[in-house]
């Protein structure tokens, strides 16, 4: 009989007798397993599931950590073949999430542990140092933070340390001097202070060393000259400041040099090639070196990458460039080697033995003199070429079309002449061409239209003419277009406006275009800016511009369109500027402009009627309507004439209505009058019957023709007590989304389904100021309408269930929260780029622009702080809470309710007993300010070529909080100001996000 028959006979025979021998089976696997691993493989078979107990595991990469196999066959382990202990540990880019284990500290015969690339946090566990036959640890791209272990001494053979792009701090520990083995040095990215040590210089075995992006401060220690290893060194945006030490340039075997971004100065050594022959990479961008770029350069035949650009280097370059035949980057942009030669770019002749050339950036350079021809014999792996901003003139050469592999070519801001080559349409790779503000003539050429795959194609600035080509609409992937400022005339093409793939800026202003705006405008479905101004277009503006719903700026000015602003524009929401004025345009003013934000410009028109006041039509800033003599009403400070009240003029019956008015009149007199001759009582009553239904149908006739006058303003909806509680699903917890001093605010819905949600603020009624803040709030929120102050819905005062007293505000809900949220919570994920904290402090800036100068009566908010700004789904900013204001003007103007504001925020007159004033809230607005710029966690819009206006934006955002929060109410900075300002540097700030998107379609 097999054993599986035997199997099935004691499994039939005896259930008890074979799940016994399976208990003995499964116990002698385990007893096998356990004899196999020994004693010292069970302390790393115990380690490695510490370490996994310790990890999230979201994509299942440690599966096979389990009994099921032997821990040497798991993924990511390596074991010794002859010991079976774990020799090395490979966890990289796997997804894992969660801490490191101290227990990694018992895996002893440790070599090699990576977890490049997942999402450790906490800190580094000292039992490290344990492992002291360790020779690689990489932990870079994590979250790791706190201090680098000072135990890592005893990890006495470490070759290798990666700790880049994770959040430690503090200060690089003197215990990593004592790693005399040590030749890869890598922290980048981090929080770390205090200077590169000196006592670093002790590792004489150094390789690579990289501490860039860590905020490190101080100079470059002397000390380390003594790195004669050293061929690699990394230090861009580290604070560093004082000369390179000369010892640094006696490292004969360094191939890498990055000190870019730094406030490093001095000039360079004239015989620094010579004394660093091996160089492959020079980065010393962004920093004050002042002086010649040394000649001596040219005998760095390895060198590859030479980046100097952004410092204050000058004098004529001499280097031959020929010698460098391995060159792929020459960036010297932004610095000061003009010479006032017509000859001094003859050095473009020595880059044609360049033949691994791909980036050529010389912009800013003070050349001037012409372009030579030569230009064209550049590498054809050549993919980016920028002159712009210097002072070359005469012809762009034709050669530049022997430029095949170019992408970028920006020959901007020069002095340019003659006709753009039409063998510029031979470069089929090109995305980007700015060849604006030049003096280049004569007509676009139609070859432009080849370049299938630009993304950016700026013209604009100079004095062309003729046409603009309807080639241009070949095009699919530009992204924006500039011909504004030339002589270009004719229609716009149909084919131009059919480009959907434009989403930035179509600008076509300050021409001599003609003609109408074609209806195939609504192609346009993504763009966000237009400019036609300034040009003779004419006829109707087309229903069809209604499509482009993605627009946020439109200008039609000075051009000769008529007829009325068509009722499609009102499909347009994000448009928060609107330029129509000087054009003939006439009718009435459609109150649905009043939903614009920003600005609306009208004047110069022949608009009549009566001028809105909702939305951006009560504040008097936010528009303009000079030149429409026809208006009246509108906001007072316009001083418009009033509208005259039509007078109702009685209609005349027509004649032949007279008369059988007359002749019934007269029948029914003779009728009574015979009735009554015969007493006939009966005739007398049906007649007067007659009369008085006649009479009773007349006045109800005129009553329903005449119905009373409805109120000017939308009647708020009434609510009650159930229906909040309803909405709010009984005041629940989770439906609570503040709480403050008076109240408490939850999140609602009104309506079945897919109902409108709301904000419900519920007054704390047991607190006697609560009802003086409801009253106050009601008599703020009846006056006040401007698109940055939170909308209210509805007020309910009533009781509850129990009979006590409930008072509650509705309004609309803000699904973004708070400004408070975005800055201190620590469950939001998301952080606020420098742009969004521009617009949002803007937002605010104009919602009290308008409650103190444009509101009637002025109000002063008197508590304004980020819990009370309210982000919407567009992350426009609306002030709300307004149960402290004073409205001046009105009964409320004196009372007190004894608080004037939160701790932190008060204008510190307000201490000495002062009353609230306009100056107060540009106070507390000001130390708003300084919060959000002292939030070092914001993103920022980091890209080299702007950092350096990025950094200027921030300053003046700065100055603007200091300015406003000024012990002094006399020197506070005044509002208006204060928006004009905000709102240059969003400008500012939208210009280089556009430029960022540039970047990134060609890697720059």
């Amino acid at each position: 009989m097999s054993s599986m028959q035997q199997m099935t006979c004691l499994s039939s025979s005896s259930p008890f007798l074979f799940l016994f021998h399976a208990l003995i089976i499964t116990f002698l696997t385990f007893t096998i397993i356990s004899a196999s691993y020994g004693g010292e493989s069970e302390t790393d078979h115990l380690a490695l599931l510490d370490i996994k107990s310790w990890i999230t595991d979201p994509h299942e990469a440690l599966s096979s950590w389990n009994n099921s196999i032997h821990f040497c066959d798991w993924s990511g382990v390596t074991c010794g073949k002859r010991h079976k202990r774990v020799t090395y540990l490979r966890l990289s880019s796997k997804g894992l999430e969660g801490s490191l284990s101290p227990h990694v500290g018992n895996l002893s015969f440790l070599h090699g542990l990576s977890l490049i690339n997942n999402t450790f946090q906490g800190s580094i566990p000292h039992e490290l140092g344990r492992l002291s036959r360790l020779r690689f640890l990489d932990l870079g791209y994590n979250k790791f933070n706190g201090s680098i272990p000072t135990s890592i001494s005893g990890c006495s053979n470490l070759e290798h340390i990666g700790l880049s792009y994770n959040e430690l701090a503090g200060s690089i520990p003197k215990e990593i001097s004592f790693l005399s083995k040590l030749t890869f040095l890598s922290l980048s990215n981090n929080k770390l202070r205090n200077g590169i040590p000196s006592f670093l210089g002790n590792i004489t075995s150094m390789e690579l060393f990289s501490v860039s992006g860590n905020p490190l401060g101080g100079s470059i220690p002397d000390t380390l000259r003594h790195w004669k290893n050293l061929k690699e060194i990394y230090c861009e945006s580290c604070n560093l400041y004082g000369t390179i030490p000369n010892s640094l340039y006696n490292l004969s075997l360094l191939t890498n040099i990055s000190l870019g971004d730094n406030q490093l100065s001095g000039s360079l050594p004239q015989d620094m090639c010579s004394m660093l022959p091996n160089l492959v990479l020079l980065q010393l961008w962004g920093n004050n070196l002042t002086g010649p770029l040394p000649p001596s350069i040219s005998n760095c035949s390895r060198l590859r990458h030479l980046d100097v650009t952004d410092n204050k280097l000058s004098g004529k370059l001499t280097i031959d460039f020929a010698k460098l035949r391995d060159i792929s980057v020459i960036s010297l942009g932004d610095n000061i080697f003009g010479t006032k030669e017509d000859v001094e770019l003859r050095f473009i002749d020595s880059l044609k033995n360049c033949t691994r050339l791909k980036r050529l950036s010389l912009y800013n350079c003070k050349f001037q003199g012409v372009l030579p021809t030569s230009i064209g014999n550049l590498s054809n792996q050549l993919n980016y070429l920028s002159l712009e901003e210097n002072q070359l003139h005469g012809n762009i050469p034709k050669s530049v079309g022997n430029l095949v592999g170019l992408e970028m070519l920006s020959l901007k801001g020069n002095r340019f002449t003659g006709k753009i080559p039409s063998t510029i349409g031979n470069l089929q790779k090109l995305k980007v061409v700015h060849l604006s503000e030049n003096q280049l003539s004569g007509s676009i050429p139609h070859a432009i239209g080849n370049l299938s795959m630009l993304i950016s194609l700026n013209l604009g600035f100079n004095i062309l003419e003729g046409y603009i080509p309807s080639s241009l609409g070949s095009f699919h992937h530009l992204l924006e277009l500039y011909l504004n400022d030339n002589k270009l005339s004719g229609n716009i093409p149909t084919q131009l406006l059919q480009v959907s793939s434009l989403s930035i800026k179509l600008d076509l202003s300050r021409n001599n275009l003609f003609g109408s705006l074609p209806t195939e405008v609504e192609d346009l479905k993504m763009l966000s800016d237009l400019d036609l101004s300034d040009n003779n277009l004419s006829g109707s503006i087309p229903s069809s511009l209604g499509d482009c719903a993605s627009l946020s700026r439109l200008s039609l000015k000075g051009n000769l369109f008529q007829g009325m602003i068509p009722p499609s524009l009102s499909s347009m929401k994000g448009l928060v500027e609107l330029d129509i004025s000087h054009n003939n345009l006439s009718g009435q003013i459609p109150p649905f402009l009043g939903r614009l934000g920003a600005y609306l410009n009208l004047s110069y028109n022949d608009f009549e009627g009566e001028l809105p006041m909702l939305g951006v039509f009560g504040n008097a800033r936010a528009f303009s309507i000079f030149g429409n003599s026809r208006l009246c009403g509108g906001l007072v400070e316009l001083r418009l004439p009033k509208c005259n009240v039509m007078k109702k003029h009685k209609k005349k019956l027509p004649l032949f209505v007279t008369a059988i008015l007359i002749a019934s009149t007269l029948f029914i007199i003779i009728c009574l009058a015979y009735a009554w001759c015969k007493k006939e009582k009966n005739l007398i009553a049906s007649t007067l019957f007659t009369i008085i239904c006649l009479a009773y149908a007349w006045c109800k006739k005129k009553n329903t023709s005449h119905p009373s006058h409805p109120s000017m303003s939308k009647q708020f909806i009434k609510v009650s007590y159930n229906q909040l509680l309803k909405a709010t699903n009984g005041f629940s917890e989770a439906n609570l989304i503040g709480n403050g001093g008076f109240s408490s605010v939850y999140k609602g819905t009104f309506g079945k389904g897919d109902g409108r949600l709301v904000a419900v603020k519920v007054l704390h009624l047991q607190n006697p100021i609560a009802q003086r803040s409801f009253t106050r709030e009601c008599e703020a929120w009846r006056i006040v309408r401007h698109r940055n102050l939170l909308k209210i819905i509805t007020s309910c005062s009533s009781v509850d269930f129990q009979g006590n007293d409930f008072k509650a505000l509705v309004y609309e809900f803000m699904p973004n929260g708070s400004l408070h949220d975005w800055l201190h919570s620590v469950k939001s994920t998301w952080r606020l780029n420098l742009l969004q904290i521009t617009n949002i402090l803007t937002d605010v800036a104009c919602a009290l622009d308008y409650l103190h100068n444009h509101c009637i009566p002025t109000i002063v908010h008197g508590d304004l702080k980020p819990s009370n700004i309210l982000l919407d789904e567009d992350m426009v900013a609306h002030v709300g809470d307004f149960g402290l204001a004073q409205l001046f003007g009105n009964s409320y103007q004196n009372s007190s309710i004894g608080i004037t504001g939160t701790i932190g925020y008060v204008a510190p007159e307000y201490g000495l007993g002062s009353e609230m004033t306009n100056s107060g809230d540009v106070y507390s607005f000001g130390i708003l300010i300084l919060e959000v710029c002292q939030k070092d966690e914001f993103a920022m819009q980091n890209q080299e070529e702007n950092e350096k206006m990025i950094n200027e934006c921030l300053a003046s955002i700065v100055k603007i909080g200091v300015a406003c929060s000024l012990d002094s109410p006399q020197q506070r900075m005044d509002i208006k100001k204060v928006v004009h300002e905000l709102q240059h540097i969003s400008d500012t700030l939208h210009n280089i996000c556009y430029f960022k998107i540039l970047c990134t379609f060609f890697h720059v």
